[in-house]
């Protein structure tokens, strides 16, 4: 079992993604994108009683860079990938700075039992609560998959193709992280 304490998380000892689908008549002519968030920092507290834990979390929104498109007619270029960049920027998150605080941790690190997190997620200036469930194994990995709504947060998913191309307004962030004693 993993050890109460502090741990410190960002890009050089976890991973931090942004998945996106599309949807509508043009799909077939669009990717669904992962997305590397390439700055962010992380502080887990962790007590022996999960009660006692907290999540911090900030991340630049500017520091996103296209990984992946899958599924494509074909595939993407630099340019296509920097376009993606700038067009998330100016006119989805507005390089608004990026924060989770939780408020409540449940449930058991290990053992197969989910911990529950529930927070606040800062998104393109607003502040909206939200709820992630987290695996964590006895040797410290944590893995999660947070599904996200951007209108929640007053973003208007993305549409291209004259709005026959759309981004589905459900987002997924994925972390995947090993908590090592610093």
């Amino acid at each position: 079992m993993i050890a109460a304490g502090t741990f410190q998380l960002g890009p050089e000892n976890a991973s931090l993604q942004v998945n996106t689908y599309r949807e509508g008549v043009g799909a077939k002519v669009g990717h669904d994108l992962v997305i590397d968030v390439t700055r962010w920092e992380a502080t887990i507290a962790l007590a022996g009683d999960p009660a006692g834990s907290s999540i911090r979390l900030t991340a630049d929104p500017r520091s996103l860079e296209v990984r992946e498109g899958r599924r494509g007619l074909k595939p993407l270029t630099g340019k296509d990938r920097a376009e993606i960049v700038k067009t998330i920027d100016a006119k989805v998150l507005g390089g608004s700075p990026i924060s989770f605080t939780s408020r409540s941790v449940h449930g058991r690190a290990g053992g197969g039992s989910p911990l529950v997190v529930e927070g606040d997620l800062t998104l393109a200036a607003q502040t909206r609560p939200i709820t992630a469930e987290l695996a964590m194994t006895d040797d410290g990995h944590v893995t999660g998959t947070i599904p996200v709504t951007q209108t929640t947060w007053g973003i208007k998913p993305y549409r291209g193709l004259m709005g026959a191309l759309k981004v589905r307004d459900d987002v997924e962030v994925v972390i995947d992280a090993r908590l090592t004693p610093g």
